[in-house]
C-alpha cells in the first residue's frame, strides 16, 4: 500500500502578510549590552565601607523574609556587619530565634549591590554605661568631642536597652553593571 502525501494547507492571509523575522541587531534593543560583571572581595568590601545605609534581611517564624532598612558599620578586618538596635525590636527577638540574615547595600548607581551574608549573634542589652556593649555602640558613631555629649550617649544607650547586632560574613556576592559613558 503506498500512501499519498497530502498537500500543504494553503497559507491564511495572515500568515502570508507576515514578513519572516530578521535576526535582532546584537548591539541595540532589549537584552544588548554588558552583562553584569562579578564584583571582587575587594570591590565588594569596599562597597559595604562606602555606605552607611543597607537593607537587613532576617527570618521570620513563618519561613518568610523580613527586611529593614539599617545603619550599619562594615569592619572589613573583622569580616563584621554591626547593627545598633533595641532589646524589644523584632529585628533582635528574630536573630536569636534564627540567626541567618543577610544585609543588601546598594553601590554608587542603581545597576551595582553587594550583600553580606552570615549568622548573626546579639549582644545583651547596654546595662552600664561605658560597659563593653555601650562602648561598641559607640564606637559605630562618629564620636563625640565634648565628653559631657558621649556620656549622655552612653547613658541613653542604657535607657533605650540597646543592643549590637553583629553579622559574621561569611559570604559576600554583587555585581555592577558597567555601562558605557554616553558620548
Amino acid at each position: 500500500m503506498t500512501t499519498t502525501p497530502h498537500p500543504a494547507a494553503p497559507a491564511t492571509p495572515a500568515e502570508s502578510e507576515q514578513q519572516p523575522e530578521s535576526a535582532p541587531d546584537s548591539d541595540t534593543g532589549p537584552g544588548a549590552g554588558p552583562a553584569p560583571r562579578v564584583l571582587t572581595e575587594a570591590e565588594l568590601s569596599r562597597l559595604l565601607g562606602e555606605q552607611q545605609f543597607g537593607v537587613l534581611a532576617s527570618v521570620r517564624s513563618t519561613g518568610h523574609p523580613h527586611l529593614t532598612t539599617v545603619l550599619y558599620s562594615w569592619d572589613a578586618k573583622e569580616r563584621v556587619v554591626r547593627v545598633s538596635s533595641t532589646a524589644d525590636r523584632l529585628k533582635p527577638r528574630q536573630l536569636r530565634t534564627d540567626p541567618h540574615a543577610a544585609l543588601h547595600v546598594n553601590g554608587p548607581d542603581v545597576f551595582s549591590f553587594a550583600v553580606a551574608e552570615g549568622e548573626a549573634e546579639v549582644s545583651p542589652p547596654a546595662a552600664v554605661p561605658g560597659d563593653a556593649v555601650s562602648r561598641e555602640l559607640l564606637s559605630l558613631t562618629p564620636g563625640f568631642e565634648d565628653p559631657a555629649e558621649e556620656a549622655a550617649f552612653l547613658a541613653q544607650v542604657v535607657a533605650d536597652r540597646r543592643v549590637v547586632i553583629r553579622i559574621r560574613v561569611s559570604r559576600l556576592y554583587g555585581t555592577a553593571l558597567d555601562i558605557p559613558a554616553a558620548d
